[in-house]
C-alpha cells in the first residue's frame, strides 16, 4: 500500500462521458491503460476526469466498463475500507486498471458523523438537499466556532492482479448556518472554507478543484498513476 503527497500540474485529457453500459471497445494505442472510474455519479466522474487530465490514460466510467457485478456495499468502517473494496472488485470483474473512492463528511459536534454513512445519511432514499436539512437541523443552535467539520477522501487503485495503492486527501472547514450556492453536489452547500467565506457550492470549479479533499486525493492518485505509467514503456490495451 502505497500514499503519496506530492501535487502533480493539470492539463488536457480524453475520457469517455457516461453512456448506458454496453461492450467496451479496446483504446487507442495512444493511452498506455485503460483506468475504469468506479462511480455511477456523472458529476464525481466529470471532477474525477478534470482532476486526472493530463494522464496517459482512457478513463472510463462504470457503465462503459461491461458487464459489472453487483458493487461490494459500503459496509466497510473507514474510508479506505470502502475504496478498496469497491476498487478491487472492478478491477477484478473488468481485468482493467481501476479507481474508486469513497468520501464523506465529518462533523465534530456530532462526533464525526455522518461519516462513512454520508451517503445514505437520512435514508438511503434521501436527497442530497434533504440530507443537507437534516444536518443543519441536527446543529440547530450550535455557534459557528463549534461547526467545525472536514471532507475525508480515500482514492483506492487497483491493478487486475490485485495490487491496490491508496491515497487520502483532508480539507478542513465548518457547517454554514445555511445552504449557500447551487454548484457541485452532496453536501457542498453547506461546506464552509471560513478563510474565504464561501461554500463548496459558491465557489467556482477551479477554485474549488484545487482546494476540495478530492482534489488533493486524486493530485496523490495522479502520482500513483504516473508511477504505474512510468514502468510501461509502450501503450498498453489492458
Amino acid at each position: 500500500m502505497g500514499v503519496f503527497s506530492e501535487s502533480l500540474p493539470l492539463n488536457s485529457s480524453l475520457f469517455l462521458a457516461p453512456t448506458p453500459i454496453r461492450a467496451l471497445t479496446k483504446p487507442p494505442p495512444t493511452h498506455k491503460i485503460t483506468l475504469v472510474i468506479a462511480t455511477g455519479n456523472p458529476g464525481k466522474f466529470n471532477e474525477m476526469a478534470t482532476l486526472l487530465a493530463g494522464v496517459d490514460a482512457l478513463l472510463v466510467p462504470l457503465d462503459r466498463a461491461g458487464p459489472i457485478p453487483r458493487m461490494p456495499p459500503e459496509g466497510g468502517e473507514s474510508f479506505q475500507e470502502n475504496a478498496w473494496r469497491k476498487a478491487e472488485a472492478v478491477a477484478h470483474a473488468s481485468g482493467r486498471f481501476t479507481l474508486a473512492d469513497d468520501s464523506g463528511l465529518e462533523v465534530d459536534a456530532l462526533g464525526g458523523l455522518p461519516g462513512v454513512l454520508s451517503a445514505r445519511f437520512g435514508g438511503p432514499q434521501a436527497t442530497d438537499a434533504e440530507r443537507n436539512a437534516r444536518l443543519l437541523e441536527l446543529l440547530r443552535g450550535i455557534p459557528p466556532e463549534r461547526r467545525t467539520a472536514r471532507f475525508r477522501c480515500v482514492v483506492a487503485i487497483a491493478d487486475p492482479r490485485g495490487t491496490v495503492q491508496v491515497a487520502e486527501g483532508v480539507c478542513e472547514g465548518r457547517i454554514a448556518l445555511e445552504p449557500r450556492g447551487s454548484r457541485g453536489f452532496g453536501y457542498d452547500p453547506i461546506f464552509e472554507i471560513p478563510s474565504l467565506g464561501k461554500t463548496f457550492g459558491e465557489l467556482d470549479p477551479e477554485v474549488k478543484n484545487r482546494l476540495s479533499h478530492r482534489a488533493l486525493a486524486m493530485a496523490k492518485a495522479r502520482a500513483i498513476l504516473e508511477g504505474i505509467l512510468a514502468k510501461r514503456g509502450s501503450p498498453d490495451l489492458q
